[in-house]
């Protein structure tokens, strides 16, 4: 059996289609993730446990669970639960929000705790208060740090929302299994659909790089 470059031919424009919703479901769930793992990671740092702790126990349980369990709980157990109809796009989208807050956050809570604490000291001196100087002190260089890494977790995060197309979304993975089912060729559906991710995640994986590599030239 060889590889059919005319079912892909046939296909590839449907599978492209896909790209759009998958790359809007990874933008925008990072984004917000991203100001959520902020929020999450000043409160873990905080001392008063009323704010820490449930910071804690929320990066614990998201990133001790599967995505795909987070998923299914948030599309089929809240609205048992809670008592309403649950919405496809809604659901994939809360639960990848939730899912990056919870790496992002780890991220923005190690770039803050990487300045050396003599600056907050420094800050405070001069008569800032600790939210002045965490705002224009410690956050400005905790965001240069936090680049590279925050790169890193949008490629993983891309790769990850295929997860969505177990709720029926039509992404690019689950037009790869529309592909398989309607011309009963699944290693092309899902070789293509393989190569398409791979273009995606080393094309961001090559602008991360020179992103970092930029940021060195710029610290030395």
């Amino acid at each position: 059996m060889t590889y059919d470059l005319g079912v892909v031919r046939r296909y590839l424009p449907f599978l492209l289609n896909g790209i759009g919703i998958t790359f809007r479901f990874t933008v925008v769930a990072f984004v917000l993730g991203a100001v959520l793992g902020l929020v999450v990671a000043l409160g873990r740092i905080q001392r008063n446990p009323f704010m820490r702790l449930p910071c804690v126990w929320y990066t614990d349980f998201i990133r001790g669970t599967p995505l795909l369990a987070q998923i299914y709980l948030i599309h089929f157990g809240l609205p048992q639960v809670l008592g309403y109809k649950p919405v496809g796009w809604i659901d994939a989208m809360v639960a990848l929000t939730i899912n990056a807050g919870a790496y992002i956050a780890e991220i923005w809570r190690g770039a803050i705790e990487s300045i050396d604490p003599g600056q907050m000291e420094a800050a405070r001196s001069l008569g800032m208060t600790y939210s002045q100087a965490m705002r224009y002190v410690i956050l400005p260089q905790s965001f240069k740090r936090a680049i590279p890494p925050l790169g890193n977790e949008f490629i993983a995060l891309l790769k990850e929302s295929c997860l969505v197309s177990v709720i029926g979304l039509e992404d690019l993975m689950m037009r790869a299994n529309m592909m398989s089912g309607r011309s009963f060729r699944p290693f092309e559906a899902y070789f293509t659909v393989a190569l398409i991710y791979l273009i995606m995640t080393l094309g961001f994986s090559r602008l991360v790089a020179r992103l970092e590599g930029g940021l060195k030239r710029g610290r030395s």
